[in-house]
């Protein structure tokens, strides 16, 4: 394994939790671990390393398996991984993550830093070009107000203008702040209550003679939000919501594992939930659960992959993808 990855901070979090409890496992339960604390096409990675030894951080004895570090066990810094958070700073999304003096703070304890990569020195040529205003302070404000509403399961009060223009003010829970790379915005999954039942899949019991409905806004959108004192009597499982809203059918794609196409298809479609199945030596089939509100975004970013990646089904989405080429070839020479 590689002394720091960016890309592997998951694995190396994992096992550091396997690796730490010194508690005697079997290989069954270092799968079920795996799934709890990472992914669960993390088994496709972490597992064969550990069975045949390329990871050597366990004494095996017969099916059980003994961490060989202490509990104590202490990684340090290193320069590379100061580097990396150097240039993490750089970047004007963790603004709305920090408070000014943290990153202060930060800064100034790693002046004598050089950052691994400077922002200008990366060219995004597939990502939307109007971009959220991470520096503005109202959007500031908006984001920061959200995150803590959200943790603190508290009513927001929200002026919101639509697709449409049109202004919308209503009051919400924010439940889950996503992040689109494709058009490098924010949008909250927020939960608005309801007096009548919506029959589309996205609505939850919270309590005694409420309903609620989950509802997407793009935080660029947000013109105000002012905290509530009330708060949510009961939690909601966000995401059985949003898995009673998926089509029956997902989207089933076969990988041909070359070029790193496998890694490479985790880290691109890593913000869906997904179970990937090894099917022979480089071939893996990966089924992708998602919804209407999913569905274009899906749709550009199985476009963009490239040639190592086949959809098999649903017919919806296969239609869909016929009608976007076909669309595509006809503007070809207009272009």
């Amino acid at each position: 394994m590689e002394l720091f990855s960016e890309i592997y901070s998951c694995y190396y979090q994992v096992l550091r939790h396997l690796l730490c409890s010194q508690d005697v496992l079997t290989i069954q339960d270092i799968r079920r671990l795996i799934c709890e604390e990472g992914f669960e096409e993390s088994l496709l990675s972490i597992i064969p390393k550990l069975e045949d030894g390329t990871w050597n951080l366990f004494e095996n004895d017969g099916k059980l398996c003994r961490s060989k570090i202490s509990s104590s066990f202490i990684t340090p810094v290193s320069d590379l991984e100061k580097s990396y958070l150097k240039a993490l700073l750089s970047d004007p999304r963790m603004g709305l993550f920090l408070e000014k003096e943290q990153l202060k703070a930060l800064d100034k304890m790693l002046a004598s830093v050089a950052p691994l990569w400077r922002p200008e020195q990366f060219y995004y040529f597939d990502k939307f070009a109007d971009s959220d205003p991470y520096e503005d302070e109202n959007y500031r404000n908006c984001f920061r107000t959200l995150l803590q509403a959200q943790k603190q399961n508290r009513y927001v009060d929200i002026d919101y203008t639509s697709p449409n223009g049109r202004r919308v003010h209503h009051h919400y829970i924010p439940a889950r702040l996503e992040y689109s790379v494709k058009n490098d915005k924010f949008r909250i999954l927020a939960l608005k209550p309801v007096k009548l039942a919506y029959n589309k899949g996205l609505q939850h019991e919270a309590q005694r003679g409420e309903k609620m409905k989950l509802e997407i806004l793009n935080v660029s959108r947000i013109r105000r939000v002012q905290l509530m004192e009330k708060t949510l009597s009961s939690p909601i499982d966000i995401d059985e919501m949003i898995q009673r809203s998926y089509y029956k059918e997902p989207l089933k794609l076969c990988i041909v594992n070359k070029r790193n196409a496998l890694e490479r298809a985790m880290l691109h479609f890593a913000n869906y939930e997904k179970n990937t199945t090894k099917i022979d030596e480089d071939t893996y089939e990966c089924l992708i659960y998602y919804n209407q509100n999913m569905e274009t975004e899906l749709l550009i970013e199985v476009m963009s992959f490239g040639p190592m990646l086949t959809v098999i089904e649903n017919e919806r989405f296969l239609n869909d993808l016929k009608a976007r080429l076909q669309k595509q070839i006809k503007l070809g020479p207009q272009c």
